[in-house]
């Protein structure tokens, strides 16, 4: 069975020492570190001595353990139109003096040093290093604005921002292969991918590069009408790391539609929220096939978000679920073999 673990990026407010014995009680194997809070401190991993020890020994004292670690905010800057919403996500280093083409490229150094901050901490891994060390991350984009086609957007202008990303990510990924490390984009809104269009647009610029691939989410989808259970198969190769999470869509008063309508989420109007698992719109029972048909071994990481849902009860409730819901995958006797005479015993 895979392992469960929770993504602590919306739990950085509470200190490790304070969160992880609550996972544990919660039922999970482990965690996926946000690099923000306390939670992973890559400057830390790499620069100060004893850190990823220490780190490793409270993930111990709690039954806990790691599979990935996750740098979605920083990897946020790296080919985004800079603004000020991004000061308040960024660690003071990266945002420096804000200027847009100054914090594109210290983000871009964070995240190479982010891979060998992991590599670094899972070669410390008790029991050995995984077989394959993941970041998460996201991308960001600068034609996310150009979503919509008007002014009219030519296929030239969108382009650009493939190009664009291309040649800010190769050398991010060149890094990591020097490190042994994988990333695992989490295909999302505001990210230079997307839809299945879109990521397979991404791969294209940069030229299949091995090292980039695909933390699979289906809640980003499923409200766009994208197939979720296709990109399990399109990119059956690239899913790296796999996110539980859930939404739900189709709801609302008509009010607010796909784009949100410029609400909060939990706004009675909207057309589509994310929920717990399990409480939403999306068929995990399907997902958990496609993943068994690919022979992905990797963790199944919840990200829990519900705005109406107290988040302890949330986590626990869906950590329940996962494990309910997944099951291994049959390598032996086809079930229909027994019929057969050679195979009675």
């Amino acid at each position: 069975m895979r392992k469960v673990t929770l993504f602590t990026g919306q739990w950085a407010d509470l200190p490790s020492e304070e969160l992880l014995p609550k996972v544990k009680e919660m039922g999970y194997d482990g965690v996926e570190l946000a690099c923000w809070g306390d939670h992973f401190d890559v400057q830390k991993a790499l620069n100060e001595d004893g850190y990823c020890e220490a780190k490793w020994a409270q993930l111990e004292k709690f039954g806990l353990t790691c599979f990935s670690i996750s740098a979605h905010l920083v990897g946020q800057a790296i080919c985004d139109n800079i603004d000020e919403r991004h000061k308040s996500i960024l660690p003071p280093h990266v945002w420096g003096d804000g200027e847009p083409e100054g914090v594109r490229q210290r983000a871009a150094q964070e995240m190479i040093d982010t891979g060998k901050a992991a590599r670094k901490f899972f070669n410390l891994k008790p029991g050995g290093a995984p077989e394959r060390v993941v970041i998460n991350g996201f991308t960001g984009s600068s034609i996310w604005h150009a979503l919509y086609a008007f002014p009219p957007t030519s296929q030239e202008f969108i382009q650009k921002g493939f190009d664009d990303f291309g040649a800010r990510f190769t050398p991010i990924m060149d890094a990591f292969a020097q490190e042994d490390v994988y990333f695992g984009l989490e295909v999302h809104p505001t990210e230079i991918a997307f839809d299945i269009a879109s990521a397979e647009r991404a791969l294209e610029a940069l030229h299949q590069h091995p090292r980039f691939g695909f933390n699979y989410d289906p809640s980003h989808f499923a409200y766009q009408a994208v197939d979720y259970v296709k990109f399990i198969y399109t990119f059956a190769e690239r899913i790296f790391h796999v996110h539980m999470k859930d939404v739900w869509f189709g709801h609302g008063d008509g009010t607010v539609g796909v784009f949100g309508g410029h609400t909060d989420f939990i706004d009675p109007r909207r057309n589509w929220d994310f929920r717990s698992v399990g409480r939403g719109d999306v068929n995990f029972e399907e997902i958990i096939v496609a993943l068994n048909d690919i022979n992905y071994t990797g963790p199944l990481s919840v990200e829990w978000e519900d705005g109406r849902m107290d988040r302890f009860h949330g986590a626990a409730e869906s950590c329940e679920y996962v494990r309910k819901l997944d099951f291994p995958r049959n390598t032996n006797l086809a079930f229909d073999g027994a019929f057969d005479n050679d195979a009675q015993g």
